[in-house]
């Protein structure tokens, strides 16, 4: 006679039990679903956003600790958001849009503010989250891929494209033992992405559903994912990491 063995499910702690995450831009899209993420690997969330009544709404979805409505791009709002937290365990950052625009066209003082609220933030937050965020935590930054290709109307945000990992890596180093790395995408099927593409929003998905390699389109939740990986892998400091379904790589 014999006797079949089930084998039990295997038991996994969850990945930021008991830890705290703060994301800056956290009231929809990718932040959205990194709070709500780190939130299912047993993590306690802290959410901001411009947007109040967005920003409470997204709050009640993850059952948020605390929340700040407020601009990231004011170093003012955000000195005082960072000198009333406790200790914490990381930061995301998603705060921010690309620019698109030819040269003749170029709004220069809307120019200023946007690299301001990019790179700028950056450092700010860095600077706050230094004496915030416990050793072996992380402070992570979004970016995208899609400023490494050469196109008109595209300056803008290639310089940022560029500028962003040569910055983190100088961070990861000034502010060890806190760990920095960005996270850069492409397109990721966000309600910003629906803003700015408008009507051809189920165009672009077609296209990069024929041409990607994934064969589909990349999500928040594809971002949030590897947003906590990285927060729970406390090897990881100081480098770039692409998510963008191989769309650089395609004729996407």
């Amino acid at each position: 006679m014999s006797t079949v063995t089930i084998p039990s499910p295997i038991h996994r702690e969850p990945e930021l039990l008991g830890q705290t995450v703060v994301v800056i831009g956290g009231s929809a899209g990718i932040g959205f679903e990194t709070a709500r993420r780190a939130r299912a690997e047993g993590a306690k969330v802290i959410l901001t956003g411009r947007n109040a009544e967005r920003l409470q709404h997204a709050a009640s979805e993850v059952d948020a600790l605390s929340t700040a409505a407020f601009d990231a791009a004011d170093p003012v709002a955000l000195d005082r958001f960072f000198r009333d937290l406790p200790t914490i365990d990381h930061v995301m950052v998603t705060a921010g849009r690309p620019y698109y625009g030819r040269l003749a066209d170029m709004d220069f003082a809307k120019i200023r503010d946007l690299i301001g609220e990019h790179l700028l933030l950056a450092l700010y937050v860095a600077r706050n989250a230094a004496n915030k965020v416990r050793p072996g935590g992380t402070l992570i930054f979004m970016g995208g891929t899609g400023g490494r290709r050469p196109a008109i109307g595209m300056s803008i945000a290639s310089a940022v494209t560029a500028a962003l990992p040569a910055l983190t890596a100088n961070l990861a180093l000034e502010i060890a033992p806190v760990r920095v790395n960005p996270i850069v995408a492409g397109f990721v099927d966000t309600p910003l992405s629906a803003e700015l593409l408008g009507d051809q929003l189920e165009k672009r998905r077609n296209q990069l559903r024929a041409t990607l390699p994934i064969g589909r389109v990349v999500g928040p939740a594809d971002v949030a994912a590897l947003a906590v990986h990285i927060m729970s892998n406390t090897a990881l400091t100081g480098a770039t990491y692409d998510i963008d379904g191989g769309q650089q790589f395609a004729a996407a």
